[in-house]
């Protein structure tokens, strides 16, 4: 059975930085393309991050490029966001979602990021 899970989410000042992470099992992670996504308080969800399942190609949302980092280690079945310089608007709960050829596709619980005084 597929299952995602994410840690790492807290409460970090504003100009802060976190490290989230999205350890898979029940699939055969390097065959996945590996995404993060956000959900705000009264927002939709939107696109974060996304990474190849080789970690060749990644894209980004404008509103986080520059500041945030997706990487993964396939040996490890996990994927990463590095968040640097994280502002109040960034809090959200953060999902990171498994997706083979839009055939298959799971998703993670969520971990929440609050960026706060």
């Amino acid at each position: 059975q597929a299952q995602l899970v994410e840690s790492g989410g807290g409460l970090v000042q504003p100009g802060g930085s976190l490290r989230l992470s999205c350890v898979a099992s029940g699939i055969t992670f390097s065959a996945y393309v590996m995404s993060w996504y956000r959900q705000g308080p009264t927002k939709e969800r939107e696109m974060v991050a996304a990474m190849d399942s080789v970690g060749r190609i990644r894209k980004y949302a404008d509103s986080v490029k520059g500041r945030f980092t997706i990487s993964r280690d396939n040996a490890m079945n996990t994927v990463f966001l590095q968040m640097n310089n994280l502002k109040p608007e960034d809090t959200a709960v953060y999902f990171c979602k498994a997706n083979y050829r839009g055939e298959k596709e799971y998703w993670g619980q969520g971990t929440q990021v609050t960026v706060s005084l």
